[in-house]
């Protein structure tokens, strides 16, 4: 019998799940009560990724998403509502569900100012994805995660004053995924954060995602992948803060309101 190294699997591994990960957190702060966003975006390096901001246009909302060729990973707009989305084990096809034609994310942002609109948005449309699952959130402080399980909407609200996502059906865990290190990595750096004695801010939430980093690596064909990007949004003080590569020179930091009175489209590559 062929002898496999531990260190063989993992790699293997690695490169099957990458396309697949992504970490994701809603936060409250039950003190202030600021709401904070925070996001792994792990996927292969030779991505052309980029952050695409829309201007206020009629009744639409001015937003920004990031992603690439053309398509919304997440995002927030100018009212507060935020939403990102992560690959989940694949259920059955929903009956009744129609295939989205354009940009669902940042026509999401455009569309709607609260989570609920958001789903009222998704049950109009009739999104029903097979294959991924959804969280939104808003400056309410109310936020959701959105999935599918055998056909049948899911909704999960916010507990307490948190909401992690990674890769695994919260509804349905046994799908596939799970447990999952990420997830419980960040749920560890949240004990950690509320029980020192320091004021909870934008950077110690931030931080609490350092543990659920996927460091690059290059497979035998030379293509390499890890965090794409990680990005950070105060929804209080509309503050986005954005790490390329976890390149602490690679960072963009905008001030959401002032971009979102902008008039013109802006396209920023991530470089």
């Amino acid at each position: 019998m062929k002898k496999i190294y531990p260190y063989a699997f993992l790699a293997f591994f690695f490169f099957t799940y990458l396309s697949h990960a992504c970490s994701v957190l809603y936060y409250v702060d039950s003190e202030t009560g600021k709401i904070y966003v925070a996001n792994n975006e792990d996927y292969w390096y030779n991505v052309e990724a980029y952050l695409q901001i829309e201007p206020k246009s009629g009744s639409k909302w001015a937003h920004l998403w990031y992603g690439w060729d053309d398509f919304a990973q997440g995002g927030v707009n100018q009212a507060g509502l935020f939403f990102d989305g992560a690959v989940t084990p694949d259920q059955q096809k929903i009956k009744g569900a129609k295939k989205y034609k354009g940009n669902l994310g940042s026509d999401i942002l455009a569309e709607c100012k609260s989570v609920e609109e958001a789903l009222e948005f998704l049950e109009k449309q009739r999104i029903g994805l097979s294959d991924a699952h959804m969280m939104l959130g808003d400056a309410s402080g109310h936020a959701v995660i959105v999935e599918w399980i055998d056909g049948i909407k899911k909704v999960i609200p916010i507990e307490k004053n948190r909401l992690i996502m990674t890769n695994y059906l919260v509804s349905n865990p046994e799908a596939g995924n799970y447990p999952c290190r990420r997830y419980s990595a960040i749920e560890s750096a949240i004990t950690r954060m509320e029980s020192s004695d320091r004021p909870i801010d934008f950077l110690s939430v931030a931080k609490t995602l350092e543990g659920a980093v996927q460091t690059p690596r290059t497979d035998k064909k030379g293509k390499t992948g890890g965090t794409l990007y990680s990005t950070f949004i105060n929804i209080t003080d509309m503050e986005f803060v954005l790490v390329y590569k976890l390149d602490n020179e690679k960072i963009k930091k905008l001030d959401l309101d002032q971009e979102f009175e902008s008039t013109h489209q802006q396209r920023i590559q991530l470089n």
